[in-house]
């Protein structure tokens, strides 16, 4: 080979790799696709060009813990004095609290849905907060106030006051494939516009006490602050709010959950409209169909729900359903197992006529009946607690609630009175909310405590600076508390 012939393919191998750097400083996209495009992969660049402006971060600040204190203090005494062990086996010691806690923050994700301002999140990303900041993708920050929230759904929707906002194209989650691409976006840790991707695992997922949103299960890496961020297909398109995650160690093990869009949209509609959201109910408790039960009643295949039992008075017993009967359609939809049919009652409407279509006695049967409305049992509890409570404006100071099943169960409370707010005298014996009154003692008379009325009736009977007893319960530990009925 001659010099000539050698320089002249050196030069033609240095312009070769000189168009190469060239090419990609000009267009490192368009390699990056031409890459993916070779490789099989799907190319997210343009989605995350195009999508990304509309994701935000959000930052939650709920209000500090407040301080709590003990109904009295005892004395700090020395092991070698005499009156330690007077103190120690007479007085049990109240245990000890903390004062108040630093401002609590929460980060998460959003995504805007309006270019007017309105946003989609978790509801437990704004959970009880006091202030909520949203950070756009240019820098820009807002606060934010909220719409409303629904616990259930987890979904909240909050709005920004800013216009000509960049805003998200809205998918349809029933055209979703098991085994199709998405991509997340969102803010990991607090890591602002971080990008995830993978696969649709499966389609409507019940997971526990979340039986009314039918979830998209995933394999992309979602991670605290991804929460509330949007799911999307490989067309741009929202098809879900990034929710929660199955994990054994509270980091990301390859299962994560979305809302799917249509859920949360018609959450919002209903936040914009009623501040809350109404969902149907029928009365009855079912069970999944199995093969064997299919065969003992005449089914053609496994699937349906099978009715229980039926709530005497209710909307299904009503209309005519009846234990043992198996509910295959609902309101023109399939039911092709249990776990369908919450979601589907609980999306129509309360108060309109719906369609069943039942199997009962080995046959198919129509039937018609009007919705009732479903209520959260932990709401109705809450509820009843509030108005159960006595006003605070007798003479100690005290309002005053009955537990909940569920405060029982939790704090093993066997009897007494929870404090809802503490005034007056009782502010000035250190008595403060979560406090348990468990018994109030006056002229040498003890009388336990387990219904308002009863509390009401003998703070009714002081007269004007009577000097009253309470005992008051708080953590393991219960103290007796003197104080003096105003005048």
């Amino acid at each position: 080979m001659t010099f000539e012939l050698r320089m002249r393919m050196s030069a033609a191998g240095a312009l070769a790799v000189l168009l190469c750097a060239l090419l990609m400083l000009v267009a490192p996209s368009s390699l990056a696709a031409q890459a993916a495009d070779r490789l099989g992969l799907p190319d997210f660049t343009r989605l995350v060009a195009s999508r990304g402006a509309a994701v935000v971060n959000i930052s939650a600040t709920q209000a500090p813990a407040q301080p709590q204190k003990q109904p009295f203090r005892l004395p700090e005494l020395d092991e070698s004095d005499p009156m330690f062990e007077f103190f120690r086996k007479f007085i049990p010691r109240m245990p000890e609290y903390p004062g108040a806690e630093p401002d609590d923050k929460s980060l998460g994700s959003g995504f805007i849905i309006s270019a007017d301002g309105y946003i989609l999140t978790n509801a437990h990303v704004v959970e009880a907060a006091e202030s909520i900041v949203v950070r756009l993708a240019d820098k820009r920050e807002f606060d934010a106030t909220v719409i409303g929230a629904d616990a259930r759904s987890d979904v909240a929707l909050i709005r920004i006051e800013a216009k000509e906002l960049p805003h998200v194209v809205l998918g349809d989650p029933e055209a979703l494939a098991v085994g199709e691409w998405v991509l997340a976006i969102g803010s990991p840790f607090g890591f602002e516009q971080s990008v995830t991707a993978g696969i649709v695992s499966a389609k409507g997922r019940s997971l526990p006490d979340e039986n009314f949103v039918p979830f998209i299960q995933t394999d992309v890496a979602i991670n605290p602050g991804n929460s509330g961020g949007p799911l999307f297909n490989l067309r741009g398109e929202v098809v879900g709010i990034n929710s929660q995650i199955y994990s054994r160690t509270g980091g990301f093990m390859g299962l994560s959950f979305a809302i799917p869009i249509d859920v949360a949209m018609d959450v919002q509609q209903q936040l914009r409209e009623k501040g809350r959201v109404e969902r149907g109910r029928i009365g009855v408790s079912i069970q999944e169909i199995t093969r064997d039960l299919a065969d003992s009643f005449g089914l053609p295949r496994p699937a349906g729900a099978l009715v229980s039992s039926v709530e005497a008075g209710g909307p299904a017993a009503l209309g005519g359903i009846l234990q043992g009967d198996v509910i295959v359609r609902f309101n023109g939809r399939s039911v092709e197992s249990s776990a369908d049919l919450p979601r589907i009652v609980a999306a129509a409407r309360p108060g309109s006529k719906v369609e069943v279509d039942i199997f009962r006695d080995g046959a198919p049967r129509s039937l018609s009946l009007t919705l009732g409305e479903w209520r959260d049992p932990e709401e109705e509890v809450e509820t009843a607690a509030v108005g159960a409570a006595g006003g605070a404006t007798n003479r100690l100071g005290l309002e005053l609630a009955a537990p909940s099943a569920q405060q029982r169960r939790e704090r093993a409370i066997a009897h007494g009175l929870l404090v809802q707010r503490a005034e007056g005298p009782a502010a000035r014996a250190e008595i403060v909310p979560g406090d348990l009154i468990l018994a109030i003692v006056a002229e040498g008379r003890q009388l336990k405590l387990d219904r308002i009325d009863d509390f009401e009736r003998a703070v009714a009977a002081l007269k004007p600076g009577q000097q009253v007893t309470l005992l008051v319960g708080r953590g393991e530990a219960a103290s007796y508390v003197s104080l003096r009925a105003d005048k």
